[in-house]
């Protein structure tokens, strides 16, 4: 597991898509993950600490887990398959540990009201997983070695094209600089 911070929420101005991308916290990779507009409005509405009327669903979903005297120890983004992204919530309750299947975007918008770790498992980190050219801000993409071994083979790289393409239209120049305010 390798523990992830939110680096920043994009939309595509192509498509209008939502996807939060998150980052190694010790490490350059960066993982885009394409959630939907309530769940991207959910994270930024806690990012941005917007105080909002009445309880939103993961306001509520946090809510009932205290209630229940169960405890969040991490959520994990633990598997990419079909281009889908799976997370798992791990609860503690009553000295044992149990784990919820969940959306990754959920998961993450539990995991920011709840101040808990965000991790991914290294497998998908080896799928999705992207490294950014420092002076141009798009994705590098891996060059097979002279033996043909590379991380991602080519059908491999077809089948994550719509990942790179969507990737490729975001504005991802300003992904390193700090706000100086």
């Amino acid at each position: 597991m390798i523990e992830m911070l939110i680096d920043s929420l994009r939309v595509s101005m192509m498509n209008y898509q939502r996807v939060v991308i998150l980052k190694e916290k010790t490490g350059d990779r960066y993982l885009p993950i394409w959630i939907g507009p309530a769940e991207a409005d959910a994270i930024a509405i806690k990012l941005q600490d917007i105080a909002v009327p009445r309880p939103l669903t993961h306001d509520l979903l946090r809510t009932v887990i205290y209630t229940l005297n169960a405890t969040i120890a991490h959520v994990l983004v633990c598997d990419l398959k079909n281009d889908t992204f799976f997370a798992r919530i791990v609860l503690n309750t009553n000295g044992n540990k149990v784990e919820l299947d969940s959306r990754p975007s959920d998961a993450i918008a539990l995991a920011v009201r709840t101040k808990v770790p965000i991790y991914a498992d290294e497998g998908v980190l080896d799928k999705a997983g992207i490294l950014l050219d420092k002076d141009t801000g798009k994705p590098i993409v891996p060059k097979k070695d002279a033996e043909g071994g590379g991380k991602v083979d080519e059908s491999e790289m077809k089948r994550l094209s719509a990942f790179t393409e969507f990737i490729n239209t975001l504005d991802l120049e300003d992904l390193d600089k700090k706000d100086k305010k």
